[in-house]
């Protein structure tokens, strides 16, 4: 028995609920600092007499930075392992958030929320592939969607930053908090272990052998002497050609389109949401907090998707929070009273990030080993390209009359393709093993 079947056989352990939350704190700080800019554009647009197309120009800034750290932080941990890249891409990103609120224009700011979008980019793909690896294939699903929900607890502690922090200290204090994160990196170094076929992939058997008999010992198992390395390791790094051979191409093309309709209409709506609620006539404060009821509408959707990926599948649940998602998109954008735009823009939020955590959990499961996280990189980067695009198409949008109902008739029509695209050129994954995925 080779070390990866090995490593798929141990269930469920306490070291599996342990790397989720190491893993997923690092994700929750990735979303804060996302999620903090949002929350910042009302007070800084008015402090500093900014354009809807200048507001649009700082969102889309951080997704030219993420997709350009996706890519190279998917060929680099492919090289160089997930445990350095993760740690590394937390520092870049907490320090430039931090550099944020010493910005003394609209120039320099552009430079470090770039800078932050690099970091952001290189951590997100290299977290979920290193999660992935270590799940147990009957559980995958669930503990992907669960890290995802990291990022909703993300966006909660922005929202609460901004209702608590931002009136009473300024917009800077909140680009300060968001540098506090770096500090984790050490208990990233001490606890995060590396991926066991990463470390097939470079030829350290003997490292790979020993954390699976950790594992198998911990979970009552008998560890297998034997140190068995897969006939599929030590292969040659990947390239983009890797992406597009006759067994990928269906695959990559799906997995592209999806990346970049869920990324802009994600990008696009909550960068966007606490500004245009000012816009729409309430206050900074009653906006900041409604968007903080909507966030915490984000967690029981995750939870949802988590009970769902591994039962009824990874394409009927992404399919169908994508399309009630789009559905809540276009009641959202009708307006109507306070208690209207509250719950459809809650459901709005439920669905979507729901629908984020089984994207999280399907991409990496489409490829094998030696492409994983390359593959994931550029996936995200693709993804990326929506997010640079949809801040700055709202901020023109939102000008012209009628805007509001405009931006999110859009969005709706969006997710109802990527829900299309899924639903027809997405092949299940549920429960089958990385082996058998990556045929």
């Amino acid at each position: 028995m080779d070390i990866i079947t090995r490593l798929e056989k141990v269930p469920v352990t306490k070291f599996h609920y342990y790397l989720l939350i190491i893993t997923g704190l690092g994700w929750m700080f990735d979303a804060m600092d996302t999620g903090i800019i949002a929350f910042v554009l009302p007070t800084l647009a008015k402090a500093w007499g900014l354009t809807t197309a200048q507001m649009g120009f700082i969102g889309s800034i951080g997704l030219v930075g993420m997709a350009l750290g996706a890519v190279l932080s998917g060929s680099i941990a492919d090289r160089f392992g997930r445990k350095n890249v993760f740690a590394v891409t937390l520092v870049i990103y907490s320090i430039a958030t931090g550099l944020c609120g010493l910005a003394w224009s609209f120039e320099s700011l552009l430079l470090f929320r770039f800078l932050v979008g690099f970091g952001l980019g290189g951590q997100l793909p290299v977290a979920v592939t290193l999660v992935s690896e270590y799940a147990p294939p009957s559980a995958r699903g669930r503990f992907i969607v669960l890290l995802e929900s990291f990022w909703g607890v993300g966006w909660l502690v922005a929202a609460l930053i901004a209702y608590l922090i931002i009136p009473n200290y300024g917009w800077n204090s909140a680009f300060f908090i968001g540098a506090l994160p770096a500090l984790y990196v050490f208990k990233i170094w001490k606890s995060v272990p590396e991926s066991v076929p990463y470390l097939l992939e470079k030829g350290r058997v003997q490292e790979a052998h020993d954390i699976v008999s950790h594992l198998e010992k911990s979970a009552g198992i008998k560890p297998n002497p034997t140190m068995i390395a897969p006939k599929a390791s030590l292969k040659k790094s990947a390239v983009f050609a890797d992406l597009w051979t006759p067994h990928f191409i269906k695959r990559t093309i799906m997995l592209w389109l999806l990346w970049f309709g869920i990324v802009y209409s994600y990008y696009g709506i909550f960068t966007w949401l606490p500004s245009l609620m000012v816009g729409q006539g309430y206050t900074v404060l009653k906006t900041f907090e409604y968007v903080l009821i909507m966030t915490l509408a984000q967690l029981p959707g995750y939870f949802a998707a988590a009970y769902l990926v591994d039962r009824i599948g990874r394409k009927a649940t992404l399919s169908g929070f994508l399309g009630a998602c789009a559905v809540c998109a276009y009641f959202f954008g009708q307006g109507g009273n306070e208690t209207t735009v509250l719950l459809w823009g809650s459901f709005m939020s439920f669905f979507n990030l729901g629908a984020w955590g089984v994207v999280y959990t399907y991409t990496p499961e489409l490829y094998p080993t030696k492409v994983r996280a390359y593959a994931s990189g550029w996936a995200a980067a693709v993804g990326r390209i929506g997010g640079i695009l949809a801040p700055t198409v709202v901020g023109y949008m939102i000008a012209g009359d009628n805007g509001f109902n405009k931006v999110f008739t859009m969005f709706t029509v969006v997710m109802l393709g990527v829900a299309a695209v899924v639903w027809f050129l997405g092949e299940e994954t549920k429960g089958r093993t990385l082996k058998e995925i990556s045929g």
